[in-house]
């Protein structure tokens, strides 16, 4: 964001303030346990709230649905590759792990399917930033860990990527890969300077995906997955609920005009309750 917006704009000064958030902060602890909406985004927010910075910069994925009335997202950036990836030890794929292995993720959603898709694997908790998940995995703790592959492929990491999940076996979840630029509403010239940098595509397929999570009204503890892509003049929106333990799980998918994006994800959010999704979401 900070080389887009400089490069727009040689003539203003932008600089960067780190800001770290609950979920930086406790890495000891699985995500469900003491997390909820928001532990990666409220103290930004609160920065622009109180002033101290003019935009938060944030991976899409970590924003709830419901967001602050005095704030907005004004620019979501174009999307790096939405899926998830196995970074494995001993570089063998998902369907060749032996049984037992030790597979590491933070994330309910991931669990949840990796379960599903292979029940004799053991799936264990794994925090930290990805060098902490690499150094966990070189040392022989874990046999490989579930990853974004947008987050390796911005850090240049892509040569320890193993396998490309497909979404039919681990579909992501509702604006990962994105990033969103965010700013208070009531701001004027700064908003038009950020709106340079919006990616339709990309803002219209989070659409669909955010319409899904919302009609949902599935909390941090139901693994739920949504992933909408335009294809020339259609955009096909998958979804996935299940069991926490992945004995239960929901996919469907969709096809319809961008233009009717959130109300493709409402109608596949109803579809998925009205066949019985509706009971595994907590």
């Amino acid at each position: 964001v900070l080389q887009k917006l400089q490069k727009l704009y040689p003539g203003i000064e932008f600089s960067l303030q780190k800001i770290t958030t609950k979920g930086d902060r406790i890495t000891d602890l699985p995500l469900p346990s003491f997390g909820g909406k928001g532990i990666f985004i409220k103290e930004l927010e609160t920065a622009l709230l109180e002033r101290e910075i003019d935009l938060a910069v944030h991976s899409f994925k970590d924003l709830p649905t419901d967001m602050e009335p005095e704030l907005e997202i004004t620019a979501v950036l174009e999307r790096e590759d939405p899926r998830d990836v196995l970074v494995s030890r001993k570089g063998l794929k998902l369907a060749e792990l032996p049984a037992g292995s030790r597979l590491g993720t933070g994330s309910p959603r991931r669990k949840a399917q990796l379960s599903s898709f292979r029940p004799d694997l053991r799936i264990l908790d794994m925090r930290g930033n990805v060098d902490t998940r690499l150094s966990k995995i070189e040392e022989g703790l874990y046999d490989g860990a579930i990853m974004a592959a947008a987050g390796l492929l911005r850090l240049g990491r892509q040569n320890i990527i193993t396998e490309y999940l497909s979404p039919e076996i681990c579909t992501s979840p509702a604006g990962q890969g994105a990033i969103a630029v965010e700013t208070r509403a009531e701001e004027g010239q700064l908003k038009n300077m950020i709106k340079t940098l919006d990616h339709l595509p990309t803002r219209i397929a989070l659409e669909a995906e955010r319409a899904f999570l919302t009609r949902l009204g599935g909390g941090c503890l139901t693994p739920i997955g949504a992933l909408a892509k335009i294809e020339g003049s259609r955009l096909t929106l998958m979804g996935m609920i299940a069991s926490p333990d992945g004995k239960v799980i929901f996919r469907e998918k969709i096809e319809g005009s961008p233009e009717e994006a959130k109300k493709l994800g409402i109608y596949l959010a109803e579809s998925m309750l009205k066949q019985g999704a509706s009971a595994i979401i907590v």
